[in-house]
């Protein structure tokens, strides 16, 4: 393996270290409520950062969108609205259930869901082959990761219940969580849909100069640009009921915002770095670099949750179940993105 594989994975290690962290500003959060705190970090790492990087490093933006076809564009936007729906839902998962259980729930079967969808459409005879081999046999293991993680919520909420609402992480109720954060992973392979439908404004990102890195900020541009409508409508919507608008002017709104955009500049930066990380490690980017991505946001994430206290004044046997869950997932995603390299 050459010197540049290895810095790729080391980057890709970094990047889901900090996608695995990203909502952890939110626990420190005293006095704004989930809405504020969303709709600043949507507001940052859905539309400021994207379409700043969009703008920056892609020649003749405009010129980009109108050269490419109106199918891929139409897919971009749609795609990354409906995934904009799952990245609310990501957020209500995290409220009800904690970091951790969310992330590795929503990351497992997003990841599933994210390659199953492109292989029946687009190669749908791979299915039977080792590529499509691999992804089945990754599903009887996510669901297994997925059963230890209810039970270990449902054990935690039970023995959290003479607890405060915020010394744990359950506040809705394990059940309710656990339906959001499927919804989500399943919901949530629109990300990928969406670039994988746009590679015609990839094309014309590269037939005005731009390389092949820069060339995919105009599709994430559009994807996420899209996805931060539905987060806008819900957060709206929840600041007029919740009567919270005014909390955006109140004390401390500097620190509370500046947490939400900690939250933001995190995400987008995990992302970002997947990206280049992937290109640095070549052809098994998509495949060895997704799978450690995915797994090593998944485990931080997971590490980040024991840190905020989530799983605080649980047994020894929750913890367990626990451990077990997240073996199971993880293992889902290695083997599962080991059918890239077939």
């Amino acid at each position: 393996m050459s010197e540049h594989f290895w810095a790729g994975m080391a980057i890709i290690l970094a990047s889901g270290v900090l996608n695995g962290g990203f909502a952890l500003p939110m626990k420190y959060s005293r006095r704004w409520q989930w809405e504020n705190t969303w709709l600043v970090f949507t507001t940052v790492s859905l539309v400021i950062v994207p379409w700043a990087l969009a703008a920056g490093f892609v020649p003749r933006l405009a010129e980009v969108y109108r050269g490419a076809a109106a199918s891929a564009l139409a897919y971009a936007l749609v795609f990354g609205f409906l995934w904009g729906i799952a990245q609310a839902t990501f957020g209500l998962g995290i409220k009800m259930v904690g970091i951790a259980l969310t992330f590795a729930v929503v990351s497992g079967l997003a990841s599933l869901s994210g390659s199953l969808v492109p292989l029946l459409v687009f190669a749908p005879s791979d299915l039977l082959r080792p590529r499509g081999l691999l992804l089945l046999l990754s599903i009887p293991l996510l669901l297994v990761g997925l059963a230890l993680y209810a039970l270990a919520g449902r054990r935690r909420e039970t023995e959290q219940a003479s607890g405060s609402p915020r010394s744990g992480a359950a506040q809705g109720g394990i059940a309710a969580g656990l339906a959001i954060c499927i919804f989500t992973g399943i919901f949530g392979a629109n990300f990928n849909l969406g670039f994988a439908f746009g590679g015609d404004i990839i094309r014309s990102s590269q037939e005005q100069g731009a390389g092949p890195l820069a060339s995919t900020y105009a599709v994430w541009a559009l994807v996420l640009g899209a996805g931060f409508f539905p987060n806008l409508f819900y957060c709206g919507y929840l600041l007029t009921r919740n009567r919270t608008w005014r909390l955006f002017f109140a004390e401390d709104f500097v620190r509370e915002g500046a947490l939400g955009i900690a939250m933001g500049m995190l995400w987008v930066t995990g992302i970002l770095s997947y990206g280049i990380g992937a290109t640095r490690v070549g052809r098994y980017g998509t495949s060895i670099g997704f799978m450690l991505f995915i797994a090593a946001s998944i485990l931080a994430a997971n590490v980040f949750g024991i840190l905020a206290g989530e799983w605080k004044a649980t047994s020894a046997k929750t913890h367990q179940c626990l451990f077990a869950a997240l073996a199971f997932i993880v293992g889902a995603v290695v083997v599962l993105n080991l059918g890239g390299l077939f």
